[in-house]
């Protein structure tokens, strides 16, 4: 099996097709591309008609959009263990990640995953709503869900795996949480997957100019 990233410094859906695979144990094939290339538009130009990271091939079967990605993932290669096992709990689970698949835009626009840096700016209202409204939904299900393990919850889902970009944008962008949402993205900082993913894009290079925002601290 082979997964098609991006920039492990900038790809935040990189990151989520990535940690849907590794966090779990999946064995796979990690193949990077540099974003914005002739290369890059032209390997995926060969997989995917989006031409968008990431891009999973399993044998015969090709699947791309990170939440694609993760509901193979979790019917193909773990039997379901990708979500929690109660089924109004995953009905929720699924709920937050495609909220978190297709909203939160001005966070997104306004604070680009950046690993390597230090960044100060100065969010919009709508980004600053954006930023406690996951603070907020953090908190709430660590609070439902701490007797459970340390995730969202309990266990490491999927759901985790949509949230770990914005567990590097805040540290990026000073955003301070407290409580058990400070506690909750610690958690996910201190993941080894995360740590792995981190160290490799310390080592990046490229700058992409247009996801270098605000200023250096």
């Amino acid at each position: 099996m082979k997964l098609i990233i991006a920039n492990k410094n900038y790809s935040t859906w990189s990151l989520r097709g990535w940690l849907a695979l590794k966090a779990f144990g999946v064995p796979f094939e990690e193949i990077k591309l540099t974003l914005f290339t002739e290369a890059f538009y032209d390997t995926l130009a060969q997989h995917t008609p989006v031409q968008k990271v990431p891009v999973l091939i399993d044998g015969d079967v090709t699947v791309w959009d990170s939440l694609a990605i993760v509901e193979y993932v979790n019917e193909a290669h773990l039997n379901g263990a990708g979500w929690p096992s109660g089924m109004a709990q995953r009905a929720e689970a699924r709920a937050i990640v495609a909220q978190m698949h297709s909203g939160y835009n001005a966070l997104r626009n306004e604070m680009p995953m950046n690993c390597r840096a230090q960044r100060r700016l100065q969010l919009s209202n709508e980004a600053q709503a954006d930023v406690q409204a996951i603070a907020t939904l953090w908190q709430d299900l660590r609070a439902r869900h701490s007797d459970q393990g340390d995730y969202l919850f309990g266990a490491f889902s999927m759901v985790d795996a949509f949230f770990a970009p914005v567990a590097f944008r805040f540290v990026t962008y000073g955003i301070e949480l407290s409580g058990e949402a400070e506690r909750y993205q610690q958690t996910l900082l201190n993941h080894p997957a995360m740590k792995e993913w981190l160290a490799d894009a310390l080592n990046e290079t490229d700058i992409i100019k247009e996801d270098e925002a605000g200023e250096p601290v």
